[in-house]
């Protein structure tokens, strides 16, 4: 027969709860999951706000195409033509508004497009959807029957591309299409 303090004993020494030491072991390996995941939610926070700027940028070149469609003529008369390149102007208010219903020229209606879209381009102008530091530039060029143009949009995407190392802030989307 057994003694019963031989079953205890046997009992409390094979059926020992957690060491301290292996609590603070799995709480190290947890924080190091944890801060891994909080720098892939960064990472991934920094890209979505890349995107959002990227598309918004393709939706302001597409709003200045569609306009010139439907002032085609102008746009072929080559009015909608802008500085090029990344050091495009700012806006300058237009000499005729057209809004509501104030009788505009095409002409008058062209310079006014483009005036919008360039406030339109720059957050300074409180807009939403606007991009940092924004510019863009429209150039059309008509060779025999087609007029091809070519219109880039540039802004500054300083915080997210610091998140992927990169040196260059300035990003830019050139859409290239025939009227």
């Amino acid at each position: 027969m057994t003694n019963p303090t031989q079953n205890m004993r046997r009992g409390t020494s094979g059926s020992g709860g957690f060491t301290l030491i292996e609590v603070l072991v799995s709480i190290v390996i947890l924080s190091i999951g944890l801060l891994g995941i909080a720098k892939l939610m960064l990472f991934s926070s920094r890209s979505n706000d890349s995107a959002y700027l990227r598309s918004q940028a393709t939706e302001l070149a597409y709003e200045i195409l569609d306009n010139m469609r439907a002032n085609r003529q102008e746009a072929i008369n080559l009015t909608y033509n802008t500085a090029q390149g990344a050091t495009a102007t700012t806006a300058a208010p237009p000499a005729a508004i057209c809004l509501g219903a104030v009788q505009c020229t095409t002409t008058q209606l062209a310079v006014f497009d483009v005036y919008q879209w360039k406030v339109r381009l720059d957050t300074a102008s409180g807009l939403p959807g606007a991009l940092p530091t924004g510019r863009g530039s429209v150039t059309a060029a008509t060779v025999g029957t087609q007029t091809t143009v070519v219109i880039q949009v540039f802004w500054d995407d300083t915080v997210a591309q610091s998140t992927f190392g990169a040196a260059a802030n300035q990003q830019s989307i050139t859409l290239e299409t025939v009227l």
